[in-house]
């Protein structure tokens, strides 16, 4: 089986995660795609292939004769798709982009002055959405690409290499997917999550992450014997939103700058809340963000009454690259796998997070891999299919011995 059909087997299930959910996994359909795929590693023939009670999938590939003391290299990528976006019968489609825009749809359309790297793949096979859906690449993809790479080492027993772990994560998307991963089972001396962006990408830089949940407690009387009574947890939770600096948002930032980031709201006269994200590279400024809101809270709290606004704040994950850095040489594999295979190596820092964030605080460094994936949690999500295949070829340099 090529990559390419197995990215198009994986999409057709829908996997999205739910940040409501206390179950592990969140959602009960992405078990349905870990049965799947534990199947699909005992039929390459890959030892201990599992799924566990929580939904995460292993499988080992012993060493070659004589490589059995190398150290054991682990692969990574989540099932999970964002739940920003409908991941229920995504429809791909393949597409030689000839230039211009790109049809999804009647009425939606991949365009290239929105989207100028399309410039950088005339000529090329891409798979796009039909304009309702994400396409799921993230991080279906990256689950594509290392099975082709099992399956290459599998069956090329002339091929050496030391001892490889496999995990597939789910609920990564939801920022879980390194709570219940056994680390001790997958015994790995370092890995890669296999979940970035467009070919090439190298990233071991991430977001110090922090979650909010702040919850105004208004008092309702009839507006007609409201005055100097009534206090309006809606229009109090909008004072508060208005009071963050307007251009330290994602719309307003890029590169190492951080960001208050308000995803959702809900309401009304009497309670009113308001999920947000705190985003900074940089640890010290982070802690800043966060006392920021907590002196916020307070002085809100001093005008309105003690208890009006409730802060539930907590940290999500940290910056992996203290963790990298003494680590290099996982770097160094990484960018000389890539330019064997011909892919210019770029080091990026990442707007966001991985399990490898987590994971490399678990003791696991785990830098983060492309998939050559583009538009993530987007309608507009596409990705070439020469960089699956490229990926794929990188991933196998990276597995086996020279």
């Amino acid at each position: 089986m090529t990559v390419t059909e197995r990215f198009l087997k994986y999409v057709s299930f829908d996997t999205s995660s739910d940040e409501e959910s206390e179950t592990t996994p969140s959602t009960a359909k992405q078990k349905i795609l870990g049965e799947y795929l534990a199947k699909e590693l005992c039929e390459m023939g890959v030892e201990n292939a599992h799924m566990d009670s929580d939904g995460y999938v292993y499988g080992f590939i012993p060493a070659s004769k004589g490589l059995e003391n190398e150290p054991r290299i682990g692969f990574i990528a989540h099932m999970d798709t964002s739940p920003a976006v409908s991941g229920e019968n995504v429809r791909p489609k393949i597409v030689k982009y000839e230039g211009g825009d790109i049809p999804l749809s009647e009425t939606v359309s991949i365009k290239l002055s929105d989207y100028p790297i399309l410039a950088d793949y005339l000529g090329e096979e891409l798979i796009v959405t039909d304009g309702n859906t994400l396409l799921g690449a993230d991080d279906k993809a990256g689950i594509a690409e290392i099975f082709s790479a099992v399956e290459y080492i599998i069956n090329n027993p002339d091929v050496k290499h030391g001892p490889i772990a496999i995990a597939i994560t789910p609920d990564e998307e939801i920022g879980r997917g390194a709570d219940k991963f056994d680390i001790e089972k997958f015994s790995a001396a370092w890995g890669y999550t296999i979940d970035g962006g467009e070919l090439g990408e190298i990233e071991y830089e991430n977001f110090n992450g922090a979650s909010v949940r702040l919850t105004v407690n208004g008092i309702n009387i009839h507006p007609g014997s409201a005055k100097n009574k009534m206090k309006n947890a809606a229009l109090l939770l909008s004072e508060f939103i208005s009071m963050l600096p307007e251009s330290e948002t994602p719309a307003h930032t890029e590169g190492y700058e951080g960001f208050y980031h308000v995803c959702d709201i809900s309401g009304n006269e009497s309670k009113a809340v308001v999920n947000i994200i705190i985003r900074d590279h940089d640890r010290e400024k982070f802690e800043n963000r966060k006392k920021f809101i907590e002196n916020l809270v307070s002085y809100l709290n001093g005008v309105y009454g003690e208890g009006t606004f409730v802060l539930d704040m907590a940290d999500s994950y940290y910056n992996m690259k203290e963790k990298i850095l003494p680590h290099m040489h996982i770097i160094d594999s990484a960018k000389e796998a890539m330019e064997k295979n011909g892919v210019t190596p770029k080091v990026v820092a990442i707007r966001g997070g991985t399990d490898g964030a987590r994971l490399s605080f678990m003791g696991l460094p785990c830098p983060n891999l492309s998939t050559g994936g583009i538009n993530f949690h987007s309608i507009h999500e596409f990705i070439p299919v020469k960089s699956m295949e490229k990926m794929t070829e990188v991933i196998i340099i990276l597995m086996c011995k020279d």
